[in-house]
């Protein structure tokens, strides 16, 4: 067999697949960002550094994909799994500070930005599992979805939610109690 009949899924119709893949990438383009920003693995990644890793999972996974569940939901997953192992790795190696920080976006300012980046630091000191299920909530996923994403059964995800939303709670007015 020849080398080049051994890179994985990719097959004499590469083209077809190709095509394939960059459909899929810009029918889910802005939740993949989403999720990439979401989960702040640290200073030293960017979201467009997440972006490129994520792609790199979902295209050598691109042919294993069977159909079980929505593409969305596929998707979704191999994102979410792709930063929970990069926020993995992050907390195994030092810190680094940027040298210069640059703001993009305008709405730095807007207090529903703060509230925004707040909430994502309050799920960040979630138990993985727990942040990861949240995510999804809050992502507009079906309890049935995060059920068949996460294993559990659906009244399972419902009372975690709801337990989990309670936690947040509790924890964005400790926090702004304590602030004040």
């Amino acid at each position: 067999m020849e080398s080049s009949e051994s890179y994985g899924t990719v097959t004499s119709n590469a083209e077809t697949t190709q095509a394939d893949f960059n459909a899929l990438v810009l029918r889910h383009k802005a939740m993949i960002w989403h999720i990439c920003s979401d989960y702040n693995v640290g200073k030293a990644w960017k979201t467009e550094d997440c972006m490129q890793e994520v792609l790199v999972s979902l295209w050598r996974s691109f042919g294993t994909f069977e159909g079980r569940s929505s593409e969305k939901t596929w998707v979704w997953r191999v994102a979410t799994n792709t930063m929970l192992m990069l926020r993995r790795k992050d907390v195994k190696s030092p810190r680094t500070e940027p040298i210069e920080t640059v703001s993009v976006d305008d709405k730095d300012d807007e207090p529903s930005n703060e509230s925004y980046q707040q909430l994502q630091q309050l799920i960040d000191t979630l138990p993985e599992e727990s942040g990861t299920i949240i995510r999804a909530f809050l992502d507009g996923f079906s309890y049935k979805e995060i059920a068949d994403m996460t294993g559990n059964s659906v009244g399972a995800v419902a009372m975690r939610i709801v337990r989990i939303k309670q936690k947040l709670k509790q924890m964005y007015e400790r926090e702004n109690t304590i602030s004040q």
